[in-house]
């Protein structure tokens, strides 16, 4: 198996809570993060190795990544693994079982990429590299179906861990924070490049807003230890040190929770934020080459994947130039203020959730079975 950052590790943990009590024996390796660790996992290289965004940021360092999955892919065609399994990562999973299919050893994508939403040329290559495809979204199985490729739909993981009602006061509580507070939660991302381009001006934004409501109280959240560390030196950099904020580390769903509002860098951390039914602002800012290219490639009005979904833009969504500090301000304090329409989202999310809640891994377990002739 193969995941490429945290929020693939998480989506591969709950396959792998399917997987083990029906293969107790087996041995799950390749590369992972601590999540999937908790079910034995063998990280053969550091899950942040791949954990680089833009196009232009993976080429500087593709001989590295190129590397890795070289060695991995030579691993892997010695071992003649029963299955492999990559976990999103889309270029380099389906870079690696493009070699692998041929040889053999079957492979299955967990998470469609988004072709519904930009560079769908690419079912073509998915067809010739994918045995199989698990997807988390309903509409999904229709496209992979109409292409020939065998899929299962297995519900969004992170729709059955966020609970329809999250507990907000146990969030608060456990942050050391008070129950009457305003607390608005940052998240600039989980990888490094995400982090360089975000991190200043969604700081700058909360600064305009600690300016303006004193008592508001400022939620960072960090993946982890090494972002934090590079996170804080970009602060220094840029003159923020002093900007009145809590950082925590590796606990952004109690962030999350914890939240009145939330302002989230784009990914699948804003549909987790929708899980927990918070107004949101989304805002991402890339290397300026990188958005010159991607900007025209999309098929769609939005990139948030809970206004994908709801097909229209339910939260705001300021991306690369729009992305100022005083508009991202601008645009959270209507989600911490506008009471109606902070009930309008709760109702919409909430419909969301019960959308996209199955039984997820018992599902993908299942399909991984029947994959490998063990159903």
């Amino acid at each position: 198996m193969v995941a490429g950052e945290s929020s693939g590790d998480l989506l591969a943990s709950r396959l792998l809570s399917g997987l083990r009590p029906r293969l107790p024996e087996a041995e799950f390796y390749g590369i992972g993060g601590a999540r999937m660790a908790q079910y034995g996992f063998n990280s053969l290289w550091p899950m942040e190795k791949l954990s680089v965004r833009g196009l232009f940021e993976v080429l500087a360092h593709y001989r590295e990544i190129k590397g890795i999955q070289n060695s991995l892919r030579d691993r892997l065609l010695a071992d003649r693994p029963a299955a492999f399994i990559g976990v999103d990562a889309p270029d380099f999973n389906f870079g690696l079982e493009a070699q692998l299919r041929p040889a053999g050893i079957p492979t299955m994508h967990f998470i469609s990429p988004s072709i519904w939403a930009w560079r769908g040329g690419r079912i073509k290559k998915i067809a010739k590299a994918v045995s199989h495809m698990l997807v988390v979204f309903p509409f999904e199985e229709d496209i992979y179906r109409q292409a020939g490729i065998p899929v299962t739909y297995v519900g969004y993981p992170l729709a059955e861990v966020i609970p329809m009602a999250p507990d907000v006061a146990a969030a608060r509580q456990s942050l050391g924070l008070s129950a009457e507070a305003k607390i608005l939660t940052v998240m600039p991302g989980s990888r490094m490049s995400e982090l360089k381009y975000n991190s200043v001006a969604f700081v700058q934004a909360a600064q305009l807003l600690l300016q303006r409501e004193p008592d508001l109280h400022v939620i960072i959240a960090m993946a982890g230890s090494r972002q934090r560390a590079y996170f804080e030196s970009l602060l220094n950099e840029a003159g923020l040190k002093d900007v009145r904020i809590q950082i925590i580390d590796g606990n952004s769903h109690t962030a999350i929770a914890a939240a009145d509002a939330v302002l989230v860098a784009s990914g699948t951390a804003t549909l987790e934020v929708a899980l927990f039914k918070k107004p949101m602002v989304i805002g991402y800012k890339m290397m300026r080459a990188s958005w010159a290219v991607l900007r025209h490639m999309g098929y769609q009005p939005w990139v948030g994947l809970p206004n994908i979904l709801a097909r229209e833009f339910l939260v705001p969504e300021l991306l690369q130039d729009a992305a100022t500090p005083q508009r991202l301000a601008h645009a959270v304090w209507t989600q911490l203020t506008d009471e109606n329409l902070r009930r309008t989202l709760q109702q919409r999310f909430t419909e969301m959730h019960q959308s996209l809640l199955r039984d997820t891994a018992r599902a993908s377990a299942e399909a991984v079975l029947k994959l490998i002739g063990r159903t």
